[in-house]
């Protein structure tokens, strides 16, 4: 939990922070392109490496992968330190930026199928919803103190000394490695797993296995809806609060604190919610709430405040529908096979955050909806995710 909890901060305090440089004097659109292009950045290395991190998963213990991604991390921030001394948003600079996003990619990438495939191999069946609520709530306090911090950084740090970050994510990537060395050690599920050089014929096996489980195969689909939607909202929101609400970069952060706040919250109500059972009910309650609250936030007029809140009702819609559909992709997976069930799951999903990316640069170039409006497509692609991930054998799968 303590590893999470620095992962998400430290991802999202260093992609906040070269979000917020680059957007420095940045127009509607061009902020809404810089934003797709550190989507895509961040994006690729799962699609890329996703695959490999499910193998490594299943061949090697859990703990010991998050432990030397740990080191890696340590590396890379040094390397983000010196992106963020080369000054500008173009160029030289542009490309380090995303270079040092691109490399946090990698590591979250490896990191990703053991963190969540460990779940299920040190938690008993009864509380793995709990354990993911719990997950997730820490998961959303480090992402709302990282995105905080990146404001900080932003506002705080002159010009020119925004590089000082770097070292500082670096000190605390080591405190990541401290945490990860007393994770609960956990032998390797599969020491005969071959290497498999090949990742889409990897992919295809998997989808090809978990499509003979009805329930498993709509959370993986649900899961790179949801993955879809919430980096649409995240990335857009970043923009908004910049150059429509006119935010100052703290402020424009806190924006997502409130999001990640009302996620966590909704995350631990819906692991609790859950009772020993994996509750597929929740799932559309959360996918109608989603829908309801981006209704307000693509009005014209609407005052920061009514925006706060809307965003956090939409946090706490989103805690319950990722809860049972997270619990559902651990829960199900053969144990040998857990790291690379998760792998496949990680790939389609960022298929999903990359198509988001996607959209933005098309409405970019075509100007079909407006910033604000954009949050009422997401909210119609959450109501179409919950009715397809909703239909299941059962109202809900006991974890037995």
């Amino acid at each position: 939990m303590g590893t999470q909890f620095q992962n998400a901060f430290s991802d999202n305090a260093l992609k906040q922070l070269i979000s917020l440089i680059l957007l420095v004097g940045a127009t509607e659109e061009a902020g809404a392109t810089f934003m797709a292009y550190g989507t895509a950045a961040f994006s690729a290395p799962f699609i890329l490496f996703s695959m490999f991190g499910g193998w490594l998963a299943d061949r090697f213990s859990k703990q010991q992968i998050m432990i030397n991604v740990k080191l890696a991390e340590m590396g890379i921030m040094l390397f983000a330190a010196l992106a963020l001394f080369v000054h500008g948003s173009g160029g030289l600079s542009l490309g380090l930026k995303l270079t040092a996003v691109f490399m946090m990619g990698c590591h979250s990438a490896i990191f990703a199928p053991s963190k969540y495939g460990i779940l299920p191999e040190i938690l008993p069946h009864e509380k793995l919803s709990w354990g993911n609520g719990i997950l997730e709530l820490l998961t959303f306090i480090g992402i709302i103190a990282g995105v905080l911090a990146a404001g900080y950084f932003s506002r705080h740090m002159s010009p020119g000394k925004e590089w000082l970050a770097g070292f500082i994510l670096m000190a605390i990537a080591f405190g990541g490695w401290l945490l990860s060395r007393h994770i609960t050690p956990t032998p390797a599920a599969d020491l005969n797993c071959a290497l498999r050089l090949n990742p889409l014929a990897d992919l295809r096996t998997q989808l090809t296995g978990m499509r003979q489980d009805r329930d498993l195969w709509r959370a993986c689909w649900g899961n790179a809806g949801f993955f879809f939607v919430s980096s649409l909202v995240l990335n857009n929101l970043t923009v908004y609060g910049k150059v429509i609400l006119k935010l100052a970069d703290d402020d424009n952060s806190a924006l997502t604190a409130f999001l990640a706040l009302g996620i966590g919250i909704g995350s631990v109500v819906a692991g609790y919610a859950s009772r020993g059972k994996i509750e597929y009910r929740l799932v559309p309650i959360g996918a109608v709430g989603l829908a309801l609250s981006t209704i307000p936030m693509g009005m014209e007029g609407i005052t920061a405040n009514t925006f706060r809140i809307c965003l956090a009702a939409l946090g706490f819609a989103a805690g319950l529908f990722i809860v049972p559909i997270a619990a559902v992709l651990q829960h199900r997976p053969p144990a040998a096979s857990k790291g690379a069930v998760q792998g496949a799951v990680s790939f389609i999903s960022w298929v999903g955050i990359l198509g988001s990316a996607g959209v933005l640069l098309i409405n970019d170039k075509l100007q079909a909806v407006s910033c604000g409006q954009i949050f009422w497509f997401c909210g119609t692609c959450a109501i179409i995710t919950g009715a397809y991930s909703a239909i299941s054998r059962g109202k809900f799968i006991k974890a037995e």
